[in-house]
């Protein structure tokens, strides 16, 4: 039996992948708090293994929460990722050797399939910015600063043997914890290692600060752009087989209530109107606030997966251009478009769109046939017969 649609799209694998980060992270804490139920294989596997492979299975959990946000925003680097996750959160389940873990293991099986399927639609390079890139080298060098420095006066503390202690100490100082299991000594002879002290943890929260800003800053832009009614990332990433609406204008609210009529259709809208692009965020429908005959606004709402665009202002010059720029982008989506005024129906086909209609010229043919005793549904498909050529 073939796949549907719905379940051969890209979103097939990003709900997979969040399916089984969380699901590694809860079969991991199970056996951190000693929950896990002897499955076949637990005579086979070393106890060290057991003991160790619930922390890993948790940590490769929220890596794999990371990768699901990557694939959810078409990020090529986040299919890379997944796909060496996956077969590691298999094996990893196989070592628990538990009756919790078997799940996971069919889980992370059966997600592969699709990813493999869906791996030409996550083509977006990510691009870290100089912020980001800024804020990553600082991260690492304090933390490389705080461990290569702890452990080369390790002589000079009280608890630190190995490069591994000098790490945990080093984290623990830089999240201001302190737990005080590793101290410095005390004296003259230690003043280097006191200054040590205070220069890492000097470095590291001023890292650690920055590195949280420029994660926190993408998802406070997120929640302004939404109060500003802007179509946010989440919103239109990975849209697919969705229906483009360019414009807003007296027909955009019936074109809008039609298209979440029929349900199961994707639809967003493009506008420069920011009143209305307020209103529809606040009714959660993907909005974008651009010109929609440019474009980069077109390519952002991918267009180039869209399955039918519909252009409706009140203005037909403008109408004119978003057709030129939707039928460059996309050649073969079909374009359906409004003329407001009557001798603007052949311009609009010239330029570029499958179907023209005008609302004034059909109002007044079906205004005329009701007022000479027909029917109003059989005057409306009569005239949208006609509109359509259906009649000839």
């Amino acid at each position: 039996m073939e796949w549907s649609r719905e379940w051969a799209s890209a979103r097939a694998s990003v709900v997979l992948t969040f399916a089984v980060a969380v699901l590694s992270i809860v079969v991991g804490l199970l056996h951190i708090g000693g929950f896990g139920v002897e499955g076949p294989l637990t005579p086979y596997v070393p106890d060290l293994v057991l003991r160790t492979v619930g922390f890993t299975g948790t940590i490769t959990g929220f890596a794999m929460l990371g990768s699901g946000f990557a694939l959810k925003r078409g990020y090529r680097v986040g299919w890379y990722s997944t796909a060496v996750l996956l077969p590691l959160t298999a094996i990893q389940g196989l070592m628990q050797a538990s009756v919790f873990s078997l799940p996971l293991v069919i889980l992370s099986v059966v997600s592969v399939p699709a990813l493999v399927v869906n791996r030409g639609r996550f083509d977006r390079d990510f691009t870290p910015s100089p912020t980001q890139l800024a804020a990553g080298a600082a991260l690492g060098t304090a933390i490389a600063y705080g461990t290569v420095g702890s452990y080369a006066l390790r002589d000079e503390f009280d608890g630190i043997e190995t490069i591994v202690d000098a790490f945990y100490f080093t984290v623990v100082t830089a999240s201001t914890v302190g737990y005080g299991d590793i101290t410095p000594q005390t004296g003259a002879a230690s003043d280097i290692a006191q200054l040590f002290v205070l220069s890492s943890l000097v470095m590291n929260v001023a890292a650690f600060a920055v590195a949280l800003g420029v994660l926190l800053t993408p998802a406070i832009e997120a929640q302004l752009s939404k109060a500003l009614g802007k179509m946010t990332e989440k919103q239109f990433d990975l849209l697919d087989g969705h229906v483009l609406v360019l414009g807003y204008g007296d027909l955009t609210e019936p074109i809008l209530e039609e298209l979440t009529d029929r349900g199961g259709v994707d639809f967003a809208v493009i506008t420069t109107d920011e009143a209305a692009t307020r209103r529809l965020s606040e009714r959660d429908i993907p909005v974008l606030t651009a010109d929609p005959s440019d474009v980069e606004p077109l390519q952002r709402a991918h267009i180039e997966d869209a399955r039918a665009v519909i252009v409706a202002t009140d203005a037909d010059a403008r109408d004119a251009l978003a057709i030129l720029t939707a039928r460059q982008l996309n050649p073969g989506v079909r374009i359906v478009a409004a003329a407001t005024q009557r001798e603007n129906v052949n311009k609009l086909r010239r330029a570029g769109a499958d179907q023209v209609i005008s609302p004034s010229t059909l109002g007044g043919h079906i205004l005329i046939d009701c007022a000479f005793g027909a029917d109003s549904d059989d005057a409306t498909a009569d005239s949208l017969g006609e509109s359509f050529g259906l009649n000839e």
